[in-house]
């Protein structure tokens, strides 16, 4: 069953209606095609309606949808037939087919395209070049057929004017690996002949109204097509068609597909031949027929690449071998004329059977071998035309409409064989259904000696005149008594039939009335040998190639050709013969208007093809015994949530066990029937309650699932962030030790070394340790200061203590400090050696007197007073005081200050050896250290050094200016 839709949709299997009815059946159709779902299933059959406008449900998220599931997982689609075929070829190993069909006009081709598209799409992932290569060959030999085989017609505007059938080979891996398009009755007689409102085949518009002028010119062929007989009344009919962009993109996939650049060109030759070829005319001079335009034979000589006057001949005489003699018979105007259009239609029919020909030899299947690469599989997609009912029903029709009953009679039987062959595998009785049997229409038309077929060959091979009217006879002697044929001779009161010219045939869709009138003609299909001979022996070996039987001189006796009809007839049985060893899936395509409209449904008109296409009966046979039937594992799988002994798992012996548990549980033993490998529902409600059961719990299910799956996303996101905390933290350990090792590293063999590592490149730390390194860096700092000042003498460490002392406080201040030499402290004994003595006299008395320890400084200066006058005096610094004394009086001091009344020291930041010592008294002492000193000598920084190392204490304030 197809994916459960909303009601407001219909159902998506006519199997699952209601009741069985037309008019139920109908409803459902209309309401679907209405809300815009084209595609409904009868089982495993898809019915399209054409909607007459572009759809997107055919791109590449569609089809990954369908991808390798079932039938009744998506709702109903041609993806999910062209996927049950692929899956069937590709599990099981069996070929497939896939059998569209449905009258002009229905949606037949273009649904051959999608289906093609998909098995493209879903094969060969690995993008292997040969694979891309058939693939590629196959979808673009869609267009090429089209353009040659398509026409626009009252009904469609891309009309398939042939059948076909084409097979694709597959490996046993499921790629394709090549192909093969067989087609059926081209109808030629387009060529030179087009109902009003009609066109004939794409091709020649294409080539008029695309093709470069260059080109044109050369083939001589004018831009306007009512300018060429052939084609003139398509030629003058508006249509959305546009040839112009179908020319090149027709070239390109010929370029694409393998045709070279003579073969494309000859191919345009013979086009422009033909439309030469209809323009010529014939008239009669006394007894002598000739023709009235010689300068077209000329072109069309040209074209065809035959030699002079041979065009001429051929189309005026015919030769004849009467015995040993050869004799040229004059042709009569309408002979000519025939001949002429016999001409056109059979090179037409040539050129379309080598493009089909030229395209098998390049799609298929080479150097393959069984026994290597193992079997390979095929897929079958039948595109034929559908039943047709016109005004003046031809011989064509005829055929195509005895095509058809072919086809339904294969539909009918392989589907109540498959429903009956399952009924029987899983042992479940078979209700007998009683369906129209098409047998008796069939035979009317193929069976030997009393057949339509039989009667139309025997009137053409009888000797003398043969006319139609005389093929009308021998149907209404033979088929006189036979219930679906009729004519106005046996129903004389019958005005729908005309004397002589008409007989109806009950057909499986309808009644149809055909006109006997060119049914000779176009059976025996008569194409004079001095054409055949003409073409064989042009220059050309394309052209030469398409007519092999040219090469038969006028004398050597053949065998009669067979008819038009046998041969189609042949081709019919054998096709249905292919078709049937072949697992089949169908496509039924429905019309729904006569006017092309998106928006139109017409009631008579669908119910109409409904009853031609048999699938009232088709549903009708599904719905005899069981309207639907699954599997036990996919039955349980999709419904198992329902019952509690099957949720989520069942311990039951079988699957079919559990379903029986399950549906006994729901109350529906009842109305199903367990076979050996199926379980079979009688009827749709059964289904659709299930269905709603099965809905609410999905939703509780779905409620529950989210409940579950966040939590699990919670804790994902928990274990995530843990472990990269955890993670952060190991790297920031492993940082932070790798860094240590690393200092460790470089350091460890420093106190050895004669520079204590100094030259030791510090490493870079982690951003967490960069304040850890400035204190390692302190550290290290402090040791390599205390390496230098642990083997000092106390004077020394003392200095050392000073001259730090003075580097802090007055680095950048001035530019000498004077610690490049050793600071003496007690300068007075070096600058005055005679006056030494008289110091040392003083000094020793203040020592007693104050009590002070040592001497940290003293020197002669130069005092500056506050009225600005300079005298010298000396300055002496203990560890207590600072004494003022007058070198001139024995050094007698004229001022003690205690140490801390000193606030302060200023210095300037110049070479001039000024020094202003302030106190709280605010007398402050201003000397000049250099008045008595050598200029190179600066003390102020050992001055200032002296009183920083020793007073500590003091809250010294140093202030340059």
């Amino acid at each position: 069953m197809a994916e459960h839709e909303s009601l407001e949709f219909g159902k998506a299997d006519f199997v699952l209606l209601d009741n069985v009815s037309m008019e139920e059946f109908m409803a459902n159709l209309k309401l679907r095609f209405e809300k815009s779902r084209i595609y409904t299933y009868i089982g495993e059959v898809v019915v399209s309606v054409n909607p007459y406008r572009a759809m997107n449900f055919y791109g590449r998220d569609t089809i990954e949808q369908y991808k390798g599931r079932e039938l009744y997982e998506r709702p109903p689609h041609l993806f999910a037939i062209a996927d049950a075929a692929y899956k069937a070829m590709k599990r099981r190993n069996k070929d497939t087919c896939i059998v569209i069909s449905g009258e002009s006009g229905a949606g037949k081709t273009e649904a051959s395209k999608y289906i093609m598209q998909y098995i493209a799409a879903i094969t060969n992932p690995n993008q292997r070049a040969e694979v891309e290569r058939v693939k590629n060959t196959l979808l673009k030999s869609n267009c090429v057929l089209e353009a040659f085989g398509n026409a626009k017609t009252n009904r469609n505007d891309n009309s398939s004017r042939f059948g076909k059938y084409m097979d694709i080979n597959f490996d046993f891996k499921g790629d394709p690996i090549g192909g093969h398009i067989s087609n059926y009755l081209l109808e030629k007689s387009r060529v030179i002949f087009q109902q009003e409102g009609e066109r004939s085949f794409h091709s020649f518009y294409q080539l008029i109204r695309g093709a470069p002028d260059s080109l044109l010119r050369s083939l001589h062929v004018q831009k306007d097509p009512t300018a060429y007989s052939y084609i003139k009344v398509g030629g003058q009919i508006k249509s959305c068609i546009n040839d112009g962009a179908d020319f090149k993109a027709v070239a390109d996939a010929m370029k694409v597909i393998g045709f070279t650049g003579d073969e494309v060109q000859t191919a345009y030759k013979i086009l422009a031949a033909i439309l030469n070829l209809g323009n010529l005319t014939f008239g009669v001079d006394g007894d002598v027929t000739l023709i009235e335009n010689p300068k077209l034979a000329s072109v069309i000589r040209e074209l065809l690449s035959t030699k002079e006057d041979t065009v001429e001949k051929a189309l005026l005489y015919r030769t004849v071998a009467t015995g040993r003699d050869v004799i040229e018979k004059q042709h009569t105007v309408q002979e000519a004329s025939y001949g002429r259009d016999a001409l056109a239609k059979a090179m037409y029919e040539r050129l379309f059977c080598w493009i089909v020909g030229r395209i098998n030899d390049i799609i298929e299947v080479k150097n393959y071998d069984a026994r290597v690469h193992g079997k390979n599989t095929v897929i079958g997609v039948l595109d034929i035309y559908g039943f047709e009912i016109f005004q003046n029903n031809s011989f064509e029709q005829f055929c195509i409409n005895y095509c058809n009953e072919k086809l339904q009679q294969l539909f009918i039987q392989l589907v109540l064989r498959q429903e009956q062959e399952e009924y029987q595998r899983e042992g479940i009785p078979w209700k007998h259904i009683d369906y129209f049997n098409n047998q008796i229409i069939v035979d009317l038309v193929e069976q030997q000696h009393k057949g339509i077929f039989s009667v139309l060959d025997e009137a053409c091979m009888n000797v003398g005149k043969v006319t139609d009217e005389v093929f009308l006879q021998g149907l209404n002697a033979k088929l006189a008594k036979h219930a679906h044929y009729t004519s106005r001779k046996l129903s004389p009161t019958d005005k729908s039939l005309e004397f002589d010219r008409d007989f109806r045939i009950r057909h499986y869709a309808g009644d149809v009335v055909y006109s006997v009138v060119g049914f000779i003609d176009k059976n025996k299909d008569t194409l004079f040998q001095d054409f055949k001979r003409l073409l064989y022996n042009s220059a050309n070996p394309v052209l030469k190639g398409m007519w092999p039987e040219g090469k038969l001189s006028i004398t050597e006796v053949t065998k009669r050709p067979l008819t038009a009809a046998t041969l189609f007839k042949n081709s019919m049985i054998s096709l249905v013969e292919n078709l049937a060893c072949k697992e089949p899936y169908y496509v039924r395509c429905i019309k729904p208007n006569d006017v092309k409209s998106p928006l139109l449904f017409e009631q008579e008109r669908c119910r109409h093809q409904v009853e031609y296409l048999g699938l009232l009966e088709n549903v009708r046979v599904r719905r005899a015994g069981f309207a639907y039937r699954q599997t036990y594992p996919r039955f349980l799988q999709r419904y198992k949530m329902i019952s509690e002994f099957t949720w989520p798992n069942h311990d039951l012996a079988s699957d079919r066990d559990a379903v029986k548990k399950l549906l006994q549980g729901c109350g529906f033993d009842h109305d199903v029937a367990y076979g050996k490998t199926k379980v079979f529902v009688r009827t749709p409600r059964t289904l659709f309650s299930l269905e709603e059961q099965r809905a609410e719990m999905v939703r509780r299910i779905v409620l529950f699932l989210q409940k579950v799956w966040r939590g699990t996303l919670a804790r994902m996101r928990y274990r995530r962030m843990r472990a990269a905390l955890v993670i952060l933290q190991a790297y920031r350990r492993h940082k932070v030790k790798s860094y240590v090792r690393e200092v460790h590293s470089r350091f460890q063999n420093v106190a050895s070394a004669k520079d204590r590592g100094r030259r030791v490149k510090w490493p870079t730390p982690p951003k967490v340790l960069r304040k850890c390194e400035e204190a390692l860096k302190s550290i290290y700092n402090r040791w390599w200061a205390w390496t230098l000042i642990k083997g000092l003498s106390p004077e020394e460490a003392l200095q050392v203590r000073a001259k730090v002392a003075s580097l802090e406080a007055l680095k950048g201040q001035r530019s000498d400090l004077g610690l490049q030499r050793p600071w003496e402290g007690n300068y007075l004994k070096r600058d005055s050696p005679d006056a030494a003595a008289s110091f040392a006299l003083v000094s020793s008395e203040l020592q007693r007197r104050d009590k002070f320890m040592r001497v940290l400084f003293s020197c002669n200066v130069r005092k500056i007073n506050h009225f600005h006058k300079a005298e010298n005096r000396t300055v002496l610094i203990t560890d207590r005081h600072l004494y003022k004394m007058d070198p001139l009086r024995q050094y007698r001091p004229m001022k003690s200050i205690p140490l801390y009344n000193v606030t302060g020291v200023s210095v300037s930041p110049g070479k001039d050896q000024l020094v202003v010592l302030h106190t709280k008294d605010s007398r402050d002492l201003v000397v000049c250290l250099q008045g008595m000193v050598p200029a190179s000598e600066s003390r102020v920084g050992e001055l200032v050094g002296v009183l920083l190392s020793h007073f500590k204490s003091l809250s010294i304030c140093l202030m340059c200016f």
